[in-house]
C-alpha cells in the first residue's frame, strides 16, 4: 500500500514517459511484494495463534528489516533509476548494491545516497523520489511498532516493540504495550503532519513539504534537491526544520508528557538536559572557530549555518545548508565526533544515544573510586532511581566495545577495498582515503548520511566500490537496530531448538 502513494495523487504522478517508468516500477514492486507476503502467510499458516517468545520476536524484527531493505530496493531497479551519467552522457542504472544501499539508507533513516543528480527526472523520476523519502517515514515509524499498534500481541508485542525501540531506556509510555505503540505512532504522525503544513505555509510545494517532513521527523535526511535544504535559501524553513529535528530526537515518552501539558517532566529529564547542553556547547565552538577561521561571511550566517549543521549532525539527520566539509579542521573534527553521540533514547535517532554516555561517565566514575576505595559499594543512580547493577555496567560497556569493533572492521574493509584511483578520479588526494573511509563508516553506522571528503556534504557514495556499499548497508542496519538484534542472527545457537 505504501508504494501506491507516490502515484496515487495527481499532484505527484505525471503522465510523461519518465514518470510512467517510475509508476510502472512501483506497480511491479507492489506485485512482487504482494506475492512474497502471500507466500509467507501460506508458509506460516500452521503457526497461526502459536505463542511468540523473545527469541522469535528478535528474529522477526531482524529478518523483517532485512526483507524491507530488499523489497524497498525493487522500485529503484524496476523503474530503471540511474545514479548518474557516464562519460558518454548516458544514464548509469543502479545495480544490486546501489539499490540495497539506497533502500537501506532510507529505512534506517541514514540519508546516505548514491544518486548524483536528484533534479534530473530522466535519471530519477519524481515518483521514485517520493518513494525514497517515504522509506524514511516507514523506517522511522518502525515496522514492528506499527505492527504491534495495529494487531496487539500481548507480551510478545511488548518484546517486539522493545526490540524495535532504539536506546537502553526502553520503558513504554504506558502499562499496556499496544497503547504505548499507538502513542508513539500518533506523536510521529502528528509531528510529520504539523511540519508538512508549516513548510507548505513557508513556501514549499506539498511534494517538497511532505518529502522533507519525512526526512526530518524520521531523522533521515533525504532531500529532493542536490543542495539539500540549502536549495531553498529560506531561513524560516531552516529554523523550522532545525526545531523539529530537535523534537524528533527527544524521547517520545517525554513528548507525550509535553502533549499532556506537563513540561516539567521534559526539563527534569537528565538525558534531555544533557542533549541540549551538548548541542549548545558544540554550536558555540563551531560558530566561534568558524568565525575566527573565516568559514562564514558574517556573524548572522555563522549562527544560522553553524546551529543548523550541529543540530543536523547530532540528530543524525544529515540535512545541509552549507558544505561543512569546507570548514576549518577543528569544526570538521568535532562534527565527526558528534556523529557518535546521537539524540535521546526512545526517539527516531540512531547512533550511541546521550543516555549511554551519561551511564558510561557514571560507571567510569564508580570504577575509579573503587581503585582507591575497593570496599565501597555504590550503585549507578539516574533521575533519583537506582539502576540495575552490575548487568547495567556490562550492557553499556559491551555496547561501546561492539560499536568500536564494528567501526574498526568496517573501516579497514573499506580501506582495503577502495582503490586510490577513486580519489584521483574525483579530483581528491588519495592520502585522504583513511579519513574519508572512517567518516563514511561513522556516517552510516550512526545514521548521519554525509561524511567528509569523497562522501562529504556536496558529494555522495556513488564512487565507492560495490563491496564497500554492501558493507556500509550492513553498518546502517546494525546501527539502526542497536547492533545485537542483527548480530544474534549469525549465532548458530540462536537457531537451535530448545
Amino acid at each position: 500500500m505504501a508504494m501506491s502513494l507516490p502515484w496515487a495523487f495527481p499532484a505527484f504522478g505525471q503522465t510523461d514517459h519518465v514518470e510512467g517508468r517510475g509508476v510502472e516500477g512501483l506497480l511491479g514492486s507492489m506485485a512482487i511484494c504482494g506475492a512474497v507476503g502471500g507466500l509467507l502467510v501460506w508458509v506460516g499458516r500452521r503457526g497461526a495463534g502459536a505463542a511468540l517468545y523473545r527469541r522469535e520476536a528478535i528474529a522477526v524484527v531482524g529478518l523483517s528489516w532485512l526483507m524491507a531493505t530488499l523489497l524497498g530496493a525493487l522500485p529503484f531497479w524496476l523503474s530503471q533509476t540511474a545514479y548518474g551519467r557516464g562519460p558518454d552522457g548516458l544514464p548509469i542504472l543502479m545495480d544490486v548494491a546501489d539499490g540495497l544501499f539506497e533502500s537501506g539508507s532510507g529505512f534506517t533513516g541514514t540519508g546516505s545516497t548514491v544518486l548524483t543528480d536528484l533534479e534530473d527526472p530522466e535519471l530519477v523520476p519524481r515518483a521514485i523520489l517520493f518513494w525514497r523519502s517515504e522509506t524514511h517515514f516507514l523506517g522511522g515509524l518502525g515496522i514492528m511498532v506499527l505492527f504491534v499498534a495495529i494487531l496487539g500481541m500481548g507480551s510478545a508485542g511488548k518484546t517486539l516493540m522493545l526490540t524495535e525501540m532504539p536506546g537502553p531506556s526502553q520503558e513504554a509510555a504506558h502499562a499496556r504495550t499496544q497503547r504505548a505503540a499507538w502513542v508513539f505512532a500518533l506523536i510521529f504522525l502528528g509531528l510529520t503532519a504539523i511540519l508538512a503544513a508549516i513548510l507548505h505555509v513557508e513556501g514549499l510545494g506539498m511534494f517538497d513539504a511532505l518529502c522533507h517532513s519525512f526526512g526530518t521527523i524520521a531523522t533521515g535526511g533525504f532531500s529532493t534537491y542536490n543542495k539539500s535544504i540549502e536549495h531553498f535559501q529560506n531561513v524560516n524553513v531552516e529554523m523550522t526544520i532545525a526545531l523539529f529535528m530537535i523534537l524528533a530526537c527527544t524521547n517520545f515518552t517525554l513528548l507525550y508528557y509535553l502533549v499532556l501539558c506537563k513540561p516539567r517532566a521534559l526539563l527534569a529529564d537528565v538525558e534531555f538536559r544533557t542533549y541540549l547542553l551538548i548541542m549548545a556547547v558544540v554550536t558555540v565552538l563551531v560558530v566561534g572557530f568558524g568565525t575566527a577561521c573565516g568559514d562564514f561571511g558574517d556573524p548572522v550566517s555563522a549562527v544560522r549555518h553553524g546551529l543548523f549543521q550541529v543540530v543536523s549532525i547530532m540528530t543524525n539527520t544529515g540535512f545541509g545548508t552549507a558544505d561543512f566539509d569546507r570548514w576549518n579542521q577543528f569544526s570538521r573534527g568535532i562534527l565527526l565526533l558528534l556523529m557518535f553521540v546521537g539524540g535521546c533514547a526512545g526517539s527516531t535517532s540512531c547512533s550511541v544515544k546521550v543516555i549511554r554516555y551519561i551511564l558510561l561517565f557514571k560507571i567510569l566514575r564508580l570504577e575509579l573510586e573503587q581503585v582507591f576505595h575497593p570496599n565501597v559499594v555504590r550503585h549507578v543512580r539516574m533521575g533519583g532511581r537506582t539502576l540495575g547493577d552490575p548487568e547495567l555496567r556490562k550492557d553499556v560497556l559491551l555496547y561501546f566495545t561492539i560499536v568500536l569493533l564494528l567501526f574498526l572492521v568496517a573501516w579497514l574493509l573499506l580501506v582495503a577495498t577502495e582503490p586510490d584511483s577513486a580519489w584521483t578520479d574525483a579530483g581528491r588526494d588519495p592520502g585522504d582515503k583513511l579519513l574519508d573511509c572512517a567518516s563514511a563508516v561513522a556516517a552510516t553506522l550512526n545514521g548521519v548520511g554525509p561524511g567528509l571528503g569523497i562522501v562529504g556534504e556536496s558529494q555522495n557514495y556513488a564512487a565507492l566500490h560495490w563491496f564497500s556499499k554492501l558493507v556500509l548497508t550492513a553498518a546502517m542496519l546494525l546501527g539502526r537496530l542497536e547492533v545485537f538484534v542483527l548480530l544474534v542472527l549469525f549465532v548458530p545457537r540462536f537457531w537451535r531448538r530448545r
